[in-house]
């Protein structure tokens, strides 16, 4: 067996990749596989990424070739790589693309769905997901197929392992003239591109060509993805309807498309409780459009999709992507559509549907490397075990199993941990953030700082949120509506009291609450508070996986006798 002291790679048979990050060839290695390899953890020296199905077919929906995938493996690993993974590459790459979707003509609303050879089709043709999608036999491995029905095919596809290469391009929506005012585009305005936002949207729109127009964006909190989102609609130059996680990340766009492009207010509608308007971009969240009264009625805001012509959809916070907005999209399938963000891990493991119903991951860029580049902050992650009395650490052990985890995260010792934090990071802007309103409750009648739950009106939202970013107020108690798109760039220190369980998703989200970079480039400071020797420390220990998986460190404080 070979061996090359200097490369970085170790390819085991299990399809996992060890990448020594202190060897002379890391970054580049590092750089070869990110296409096709999904990074797995990346703690201090030794990252691990997985080559899975979906990993590989990302890679080559981005045209990324098989050939490539292996030689890269092949340059970078210090021992010769497993002929089995090699094989297994080569399996799943050449299975992208057995099946294409496209027109049949440029007068036929129907599309056809090519198969490429005769035992695959007839492989399909009884596969009993497929076959009832697949409508009229044209030729001996072409079947037409109603338009209606791409995206529960390109769905049934992938569920079968051969993922459809969608060639089947997109309606044109009503035109949007929409420039940005970008000083590296002319402008004397004060505001600059960065490489990788235009990076991003290059791969995503790939000059208007058919295998472009769909897909997602993968970036930081804070790395500026409604600018890639801005950057995409100057390209397309149609009308687009924006989808997002909340009322306050509607009101954060409106700004942002204000501040950053040459269009005016008339242009900008927003649909939402209070007022149902469209305009040339409208604005909505997922949770007014899949409001319903009970669970059997008809999604009454649906109607949305077909309000206006639109050329362009944007799906910001993807990964919170709801079931029923899924099945809408499904038949959204002629329309561009662009995914945002921060991670794309998903609770309900829906990443395949991101795949065929948005569309293939087109760019991603290590937490890391931005924070590297001056682009996000540098943050240190602690996480503080809080001890129990003995009198609660009773109570918990009697607990039935369901109770426990609240029990623990509503620790009271947290109170006192929170004050001394609060006294430690004094001068800082700081956010507290957590699961339990009785919790936050007593958080906010010992601090005197403002809380924002579900049930705070939008108007007084908007008001502490101002009043926060003009350093009126110190800081924020916030609920769970704090995990997502909160504009508060001066940010710089954050609690988190009690969390969701075990969710990735939400330390994600949480973290980059802080990332925004700092004026005088100071280090953030993330604190994790989770009560000692119970079902917390668990959920905490899969919450901090993503941390890992990011490359953060993070050191443990104990607090009390345990």
């Amino acid at each position: 067996m070979s061996y090359v002291a200097e490369n970085a790679l170790i390819v085991q048979s299990d399809r996992s990749i060890l990448l020594e990050v202190h060897a002379p060839t890391a970054q580049k290695a590092r750089e070869a596989i990110a296409p096709f390899a999904e990074l797995i953890k990346s703690p201090e020296h030794i990252h691990t990424y997985r080559i899975t199905p979906l990993s590989v077919w990302n890679a080559r929906a981005a045209g990324m070739l098989v050939e490539l995938m292996i030689a890269a493996l092949r340059k970078y690993a210090k021992y010769d790589i497993p002929e089995s993974v090699a094989q297994e590459i080569e399996l799943l790459g050449t299975r992208y693309g057995l099946t294409v979707i496209e027109r049949i003509d440029a007068e036929n609303p129907d599309l056809q769905l090519r198969i490429a050879d005769r035992p695959l089709t007839e492989l399909l043709v009884r596969d009993e997901r497929v076959k009832p999608l697949l409508g009229k036999r044209i030729s001996d491995l072409c079947f037409q197929v109603d338009a209606g029905n791409r995206g529960v095919l390109k769905q049934a596809l992938l569920a079968v392992g051969y993922p459809a290469e969608d060639l089947a391009g997109y309606v044109e929506g009503a035109e949007l003239a929409i420039a940005l005012r970008d000083r590296t585009l002319g402008s004397d305005l004060p505001f600059n591109l960065r490489a990788y936002q235009k990076e991003a949207v290059e791969a995503f729109y790939q000059g208007g060509e058919v295998r472009g127009g769909s897909g997602t964006i993968v970036l930081p909190c804070g790395a500026g993805k409604t600018i890639v989102g801005m950057i995409a609609m100057s390209l397309v130059q149609q009308k687009t309807l924006i989808l997002t996680s909340s009322l306050t990340s509607v009101r954060q766009w409106r700004r942002e498309i204000l501040d950053k492009t040459s269009l005016t207010e008339d242009a900008i509608a927003e649909y939402s409780s209070n007022s149902k308007k469209t305009g040339s971009v409208t604005l909505s969240t997922y949770q007014m459009l899949s409001y319903r009264s009970t669970k059997d009625d008809e999604f009454p805001h649906f109607e949305l999709f077909n309000a206006q012509s639109w050329g362009l959809i944007i799906y910001d916070e993807v990964h919170l992507l709801p079931a029923p907005i899924f099945r809408i999209t499904a038949d959204l399938q002629a329309r561009r559509r662009l995914g945002l963000t921060a991670t794309l891990i998903r609770e309900d493991g829906k990443e395949g549907d991101v795949f065929t119903l948005i569309g293939p991951k087109r760019y991603d860029v290590p937490w890391r490397e931005l924070e590297g580049q001056g682009f996000i902050a540098t943050a240190n992650c602690t996480e503080i075990r809080v001890a129990q009395n003995e009198a609660e650490k009773m109570e918990y052990a009697l607990a039935p199993r369901r109770s426990q985890f609240r029990i623990a995260a509503e620790n009271p010792g947290k109170l006192d941990v929170v004050q001394s934090l609060l006294q430690k990071e004094a001068g800082h802007r700081i956010l507290i953030i957590g699961e339990f309103l009785e919790q936050l409750d007593a958080i906010a009648r010992i601090t005197d700082l403002p809380l924002i739950t579900g049930k705070t009106k939008q108007a007084e939202r908007d008001r502490l949120y101002e009043a926060f970013r003009h350093k009126e107020i110190p800081g924020l108690i916030l609920s769970r509506v704090g995990n997502f798109a909160v504009d508060l760039p001066d940010a710089d220190v954050l609690i988190q009291v009690s969390g969701k369980y075990g969710s990735r998703q939400e330390e994600a989200q949480r973290l980059g609450r802080i990332l925004r970079p700092k004026s005088d480039g100071h280090t953030a400071n993330f604190y994790t508070l989770v009560s000692l020797q119970t079902c917390e420390e668990d959920f905490a220990r899969h919450r901090q996986l993503f941390l890992t998986e990011q490359g953060y460190s993070y050191t443990i404080e104990v607090q009390g006798d345990g």
